[in-house]
C-alpha cells in the first residue's frame, strides 16, 4: 500500500452535472498541492442514480494516485466520509465538497493554518474574517444557529461547526469515534475532536452558493439529528464534564 503526505477525500452523490467543472478545478489544485508533497485523491460515489459512478470512472479513472470507491446504495455523507477515510493513506487528510462551495484552489491556504501545534483546520465563514456570498438566507440561518449552539455547548472560540472543507491529521481520525451517517457527521467529527482535546484552528473564508447541481440536504431531518446530538453532548458534559484544549488560530 502506498502512503502519501496528503489525501483529498471528496464524497459525491448525484454530481454528474458538475463533474466536468470539478475535474478542471481539481486538476489545477492538485498541481499546486503536489509541489508540497505526494498527494492522493479519494472519490466516493455514494450510491448515485444519475450516472455519477460511471462518469467518475471515465473522468478520473486514469488519474495517477487516485482511488474511486462506490457504495451500491446511498448511505449518506457521514458513511461516504468514513469510506473515504478508510481508503485514504495520507498523513494529512483534506475533505472537500464536490460542488464548488469552497474552491479547491483554497486548499494551500487551508493547509497553511495546519501549523505543528494544530491537529485540525476547518473552514469558517462565520468567523469575523469570513463571509457569505449568495447563499439562501434560510440555510445560513439554520447553519449559523447550529454553530451558535455548539459554541455554547462545546467551545466558543470555534465559530463554524458545519463546514466540510477541512484539513486534519491522520491520528485525529484514527482516535475519535463518529456514528452519524448523514450530514451530522461533519459536526460530530469536529465536536468529538474538540472534546478529545485535539487542537483546532479556523480558516476564515467565504461560503458561496452551490455552483452546480442541487443540494441534497433535507433541512428538517438534519435539524432533528442536531437536536439529538446536542442533547447527548449535554448529558455527557453533565455527567463527565470532559475538558477541551482546543485553540483557535483564526486571525
Amino acid at each position: 500500500m502506498a502512503y502519501y503526505d496528503f489525501s483529498i477525500v471528496i464524497p459525491c452523490y448525484n454530481e454528474a452535472e458538475g463533474l466536468p467543472a470539478m475535474r478542471d478545478r481539481l486538476s489545477q489544485a492538485l498541481d499546486l498541492l503536489r509541489k508540497r508533497g505526494r498527494t492522493q485523491l479519494v472519490l466516493v460515489n455514494d450510491g448515485s442514480r444519475d450516472g455519477t459512478g460511471d462518469l467518475l470512472e471515465q473522468t478520473f479513472g486514469a488519474w495517477t494516485d487516485t482511488v474511486i470507491v462506490h457504495h451500491p446504495t446511498n448511505r449518506g455523507l457521514g458513511a461516504a466520509l468514513r469510506t473515504g477515510f478508510a481508503n485514504a493513506t495520507g498523513e494529512i487528510i483534506i475533505t472537500c465538497d464536490s460542488d464548488g462551495t469552497y474552491p479547491f484552489s483554497e486548499i494551500p491556504a487551508l493547509l497553511d493554518r495546519l501549523t505543528p501545534d494544530v491537529d485540525l483546520v476547518t473552514a469558517s465563514p462565520y468567523h469575523a474574517g469570513g463571509g457569505i456570498e449568495n447563499v439562501p438566507a434560510y440555510r445560513v440561518f439554520i447553519s449559523k444557529s447550529a454553530s451558535l449552539c455548539y459554541r455554547i455547548l462545546v467551545d466558543a472560540r470555534i465559530h463554524t461547526y458545519t463546514a466540510l472543507f477541512r484539513a486534519c491529521r491522520r491520528h485525529v481520525i484514527e482516535h475519535i469515534t463518529t456514528h452519524a451517517d448523514g450530514f451530522l457527521m461533519v459536526t460530530e467529527w469536529l465536536v468529538e475532536a474538540l472534546l478529545g482535546g485535539y487542537r483546532v484552528a479556523e480558516y476564515p473564508t467565504t461560503l458561496r452558493v452551490r455552483q452546480y447541481g442541487q443540494s441534497k440536504a433535507r433541512v428538517w431531518q438534519i435539524t432533528k439529528t442536531h437536536i439529538r446530538y446536542m442533547s447527548s453532548i449535554l448529558q455527557r458534559r453533565f455527567f463527565a464534564r470532559p475538558q477541551t484544549k482546543a485553540i483557535s488560530r483564526s486571525r
